[in-house]
């Protein structure tokens, strides 16, 4: 991500905020505001602004409420906190950024448009939504430049985790979470040889009972949860950007893991408690207990990493210092 904090000789279109920037008045770029951005544009600048959230009012509106009405997605209502706070982190660096506003932001900003109308004719809520990310992209290119888009391209690109996966890839990506946790659990089982266990696809065939991994358990919430946290963690935390993918990568058999001991922690409850173990109260806190394992771990193997890379060498002794402060913090 470069930040370009020189003057530019570029004959691209300017407005008068540019000026000031190129001109090197940090006083008038401390001071920018939405505002100040959008009024070399006039009245012109705040109705197109205007008309996109209005077009956009009933996605996001079905958004907001699937986040509060699905589980599984109610790690929605963050994302865009954590996004703003991202953006908040770095307000001193994106000042610095010279603003060329581009015309192909308005061709973006079209295309996300005619994706908008696309998905609401085929009733397909992702694309709708996925447009509107692609809507703010294309007006950030609009109003201030393609360099501001880069600097802020994770915290924009980090909103993807509050858009709903597709029916087509969430079925596809449950199920085999569903088997993975059966078998995990399974196996375990019968390696502690506690009681005898069979399982007949994603039924647990225990001595009293049959436990099913239904949609629910598959792990889908957690995972996609954990994910979230990965990235955003390994974007403030780590400096390196392949221990950050490592980390993020790092997550999925970390929750796929965590799960599947959670489904075997339920099999034994159910086992020597009864059935009702097995749902209320105790399901959803062993849930929660397990994501807090998956968090803790996920904490351990990046101060390992932080360990290896120092002793071999490869991290600078203040990086060090400074990514175990923020491990411990």
């Amino acid at each position: 991500m470069a930040l370009a904090d020189t003057k530019a000789t570029s004959t691209a279109l300017t407005t008068p905020a540019d000026e000031q920037v190129l001109l090197g008045d940090s006083s008038a770029a401390k001071s920018s505001t939405l505002w100040q951005t959008l009024k070399p544009f006039g009245w012109q600048g705040v109705l197109l602004v205007a008309v996109l959230i209005a077009l956009y009012a009933s996605v996001l509106k079905h958004l907001i409420g699937q986040w509060y009405n699905d589980a599984d997605y109610s790690h929605g209502f963050l994302v865009p906190l954590l996004s703003l706070y991202l953006i908040w982190q770095r307000r001193e660096k994106l000042r610095r950024v010279v603003r060329h506003p581009s015309q192909w932001g308005m061709l973006v900003v079209l295309l996300s448009i005619g994706l908008l109308f696309l998905g609401r004719l085929g009733a397909e809520l992702f694309l709708a939504r996925v447009s509107m990310l692609g809507t703010i992209c294309g007006l950030i290119v609009y109003f201030c430049g393609g360099a501001l888009l880069r600097a802020m391209a994770f915290p924009l690109a980090f909103l993807l985790f509050a858009i709903p996966l597709p029916a087509l890839i969430y079925n596809e990506i449950v199920f085999p979470l569903q088997f993975v946790a059966s078998r995990f659990a399974t196996s375990t089982l019968e390696m502690l040889n506690l009681f005898p266990i069979m399982r007949e696809g994603n039924i647990l065939i225990l001595p009293n009972m049959s436990l099913e991994v239904v949609e629910a358990c598959s792990g889908i919430r957690s995972l996609m949860s954990l994910l979230a946290l990965a990235a955003g963690y390994g974007y403030l935390a780590e400096r390196s950007t392949a221990v950050r993918w490592l980390l993020f990568l790092a997550m999925v058999p970390l929750a796929i893991i965590s799960n599947g001991t959670r489904v075997m922690i339920t099999a034994l409850m159910a086992n020597y408690i009864g059935p009702r173990a097995a749902e209320g109260f105790m399901h959803e806190f062993s849930g929660w207990m397990i994501f807090v394992v998956a968090t803790v771990l996920f904490l351990g193997l990046h101060s390992l990493t932080i360990k290896v890379r120092k002793k071999l060498g490869w991290l600078p002794k203040q990086d060090g210092d400074l990514a175990k402060a923020k491990v411990s913090q």
